[in-house]
């Protein structure tokens, strides 16, 4: 990662006394880049911040159950997203004689000044039933949203932000600081550049919107069958016989609640059947435990270097399927590797229930003791893998895999309790049809020839085709030259106007 932020060598009595006698040396690190023609966040507005842009706090006290109405919080913008994260951590279901209608519109650039500080995303719809809490504020951009919504989305921002807000604090604490971060603006073919920019950053963004939008089709498409292909028989519930828990030989009171009961109906009484994940020839090998008292020796880092283990962890799979952040490790120990066909499972924690299909054939790429490779024992296609890793993600959506794990802390799934997770014998039409959805792998991403005129014609056009997998590997494609141009228009370099 290119290094913005230069700590000097020295400072002088002057500097020192500028800085009111503080003698921490964060406080004289300076912004450093090679193009001068820079503008603050503060010129992209159209007027100061007002009361207005900010949101307001509603209390504890006005969360419901369910409302027509919804308090957005802070978690809602991650960095692994440009689009906001609608997750029972993230949003909160609100009375409605405390919201107050913001008039949240699509386009709307929301940044976060408190906790997961200086985050940033774009809403891609409306949201007239939503308030945004007091560590959200909404940005009145006049020009150049999308070009403002890249660089804040990079490490160029990042970096100004770790040090024009001291460690452990926020952007409240600093008041609005966040507006005097630079943004730099090219120098060679100005319009055409920014444009470039821009294009780049709406596509990385439609892509990203595709990929929720065939998520959810999975998700429907799998209900939808289910619904649709019931037995004759009404759920009707019942407290558990002892034989019932002898056979499950576990005494979660969740496993025999209405709940969960009721849900895991849909799936038991399925006309065509259903078969377990353990009979199906499925198991669960756990990763190599990364602790250091278990490898001894290890290095981090958040790029390749030649020797070092690609490292895949549940924290950085999406709920989608796909893999939002890559580390490296390297280790003299041997680590268990994944092969292609795996799917790596979150057991626990902030990732359980989270999956992906391996669908390259890399060496060297490993998970850690949270992170679960469900093998096949049997003979089964690429295809079939992907529709239980689809399963898996529904069962997840659903609550199940919460019901199916075990112990404090939100509970694990552990291998030891995949016979719990059941499979519907859906037929091989419907399997096809939403394993497609995922990987069909029969269209390459080919920009060589895109100009800037028709290069979202034809990426809109592939993502309608794609399945979330290629999607994904284009829209890496497309951020990994959206930095490369970030990069040379803060080093004041000519970009490269191609895709």
């Amino acid at each position: 990662m290119k290094k913005y932020i230069n700590i000097p060598q020295y400072t002088t009595l002057n500097e020192i006394i500028q800085r009111n006698f503080t003698l921490s040396a964060t406080q004289y690190k300076r912004f450093c880049i090679k193009n001068s023609n820079i503008k603050t966040i503060k010129d992209f507005l159209e007027h100061p911040l007002f009361r207005s842009d900010f949101g307001i706090e509603v209390g504890s006290d006005c969360y419901v159950d369910f409302s027509n109405y919804v308090f957005i919080k802070t978690k809602a913008l991650q960095e692994d997203s440009y689009l906001l994260s609608e997750n029972k951590e993230a949003t909160e279901y609100i009375k409605p004689q405390a919201f107050i209608n913001m008039h949240l519109k699509k386009g709307d650039i929301i940044i976060s000044k408190d906790s997961n500080v200086g985050e940033i995303i774009v809403l891609d719809k409306d949201y007239p039933n939503s308030m945004l809490c007091s560590g959200l504020c909404r940005l009145p951009i006049k020009k150049n949203g999308l070009y403002l919504l890249a660089f804040i989305k990079s490490a160029l921002f990042r970096q100004q932000i770790d040090f024009i807000v001291p460690r452990g604090s926020t952007i409240k604490h600093g008041k609005t600081k966040f507006l005097e971060c630079k943004i730099p603006f090219p120098n060679i073919k100005i319009d055409e550049t920014i444009q470039y920019i821009e294009l780049l950053m709406q596509a990385i963004i439609n892509k990203e919107i595709a990929i929720r939008k065939k998520h959810e089709e999975i998700i429907q498409l799998i209900q939808n069958e289910l619904e649709l292909n019931q037995n004759s028989q009404e759920f009707i519930y019942t407290q558990p016989q002892i034989s019932e828990i002898m056979a499950i030989d576990r005494m979660d009171t969740s496993l025999y609640s209405y709940e969960f009961k009721h849900k895991e109906y849909l799936i038991t009484n399925y006309k065509y059947g259903y078969t377990s994940l353990t009979d199906l020839g499925y198991m669960g090998i756990r990763g190599t435990s990364l602790e250091r008292n278990y490898i001894k020796n290890r290095i981090n880092s958040d790029v390749y270097i030649d020797g070092f283990y690609k490292l895949i962890i549940p924290t950085n799979i999406t709920k989608y399927g796909t893999v939002s952040k890559i580390l490296y490790i390297g280790t003299p120990v041997k680590l268990k590797t994944i092969q292609k066909g795996d799917i790596v499972f979150g057991g626990e924690g902030y990732g359980k229930g989270k999956s992906f299909v391996v669908l390259e054939n890399e060496p060297n790429v490993a998970t850690n003791y949270h992170g679960i490779r469900i093998v096949c024992k049997k003979n089964t296609s690429i295809q079939n893998k992907i529709f239980i890793r689809c399963m898996l993600a529904f069962l997840r959506e659903n609550g199940l895999i919460d019901k199916y794990g075990v112990g404090g802390n939100g509970g694990h799934f552990a291998p030891t309790y995949f016979y719990l997770a059941k499979i519907p014998n859906f037929p091989v039409e419907k399997i096809e049809k939403i394993s497609y959805l995922y990987y069909n792998g029969f269209m390459s991403y080919s920009t060589k020839k895109c100009t800037i005129s028709n290069f979202l014609e034809y990426d809109s056009k592939y993502n309608q085709v794609a399945g979330i997998h290629e999607i994904d590997v284009s829209m890496k494609y497309l951020q990994m030259k959206l930095d490369a141009a970030m990069t040379k228009i803060a080093d004041d370099i000519e970009v490269s106007l191609t895709f």
